[in-house]
């Protein structure tokens, strides 16, 4: 019976997750659109009916908001588009408060999807928190600035560890390029053994590479 019971875990349990998960951004991108759908009502109170049955159409506001997402990113990418971009970033980063905000996330998301970028790009090991406790960090790229003069003249890397079951959450470090050690698994598959706390091992072939102690 134990037995039975925990196979039958083993099946339901990704998909129940997965169905969490779903559920979970959908309930974000309907309270996005909901929003949006009363501020059209405060602006236009003769279209308020029309626009309260918006709101009973299931699906819509994904529809929708993926929609402005493809239109948006398919005008940014014409030249005409860049330039309107170039206006809107030089007005909000000239607006007090808002523009630490925004230019602190834009740098970040330029980063971490920019097909160019370094973020989360390679998976290493590293030991964390003390000494002979290792664990997998991505490199998100190297210190600068006074930190860097700071640290010396040793390379360093900055690095993101992050925790599980949960990913999103983690600590930044900065370490010497010689104490961390490279992984040729891809960054999916680190991600992969970091959710599931270890029980889902990498399908990387071991090729020796990254297995010897860095000095």
């Amino acid at each position: 019976m134990r037995k039975y019971i925990i196979t039958g875990l083993l099946v339901w349990l990704p998909l129940a997750i997965t169905i969490w998960v779903l559920l979970w951004v959908l309930g974000i991108v309907n309270g996005v659109f909901g929003a949006l759908l009363t501020a059209g009502e405060t602006v236009a109170p003769a279209m308020k009916d029309a626009l309260e049955d918006l709101r009973h159409v299931p699906g819509l506001g994904i529809v929708i908001l993926g929609s402005i997402v493809l239109l948006t990113g398919m005008f940014a990418a014409n030249i005409v588009g860049q330039w309107w971009l170039r206006q809107w970033n030089r007005l909000l980063t000239h607006i007090p408060i808002v523009k630490n905000i925004y230019s602190s996330v834009k740098q970040v998301s330029d980063t971490l999807f920019s097909s160019n970028g370094n973020a989360f790009r390679e998976a290493v090991l590293v030991q964390y928190p003390h000494q002979g406790s290792w664990t997998i960090a991505f490199v998100t790229g190297k210190p600068g600035g006074e930190v860097a003069h700071q640290l010396g003249e040793e390379e360093h890397v900055s690095l993101y560890v992050p925790t599980t079951p949960n990913p999103t959450s983690g600590f930044f470090l900065m370490m010497p390029r010689a104490s961390v050690r490279p992984l040729s698994m891809s960054v999916d598959e680190a991600l992969k053994h970091i959710i599931s706390m270890g029980v889902v091992a990498p399908e990387t072939p071991v090729d020796g590479a990254g297995l010897n102690q860095p000095g």
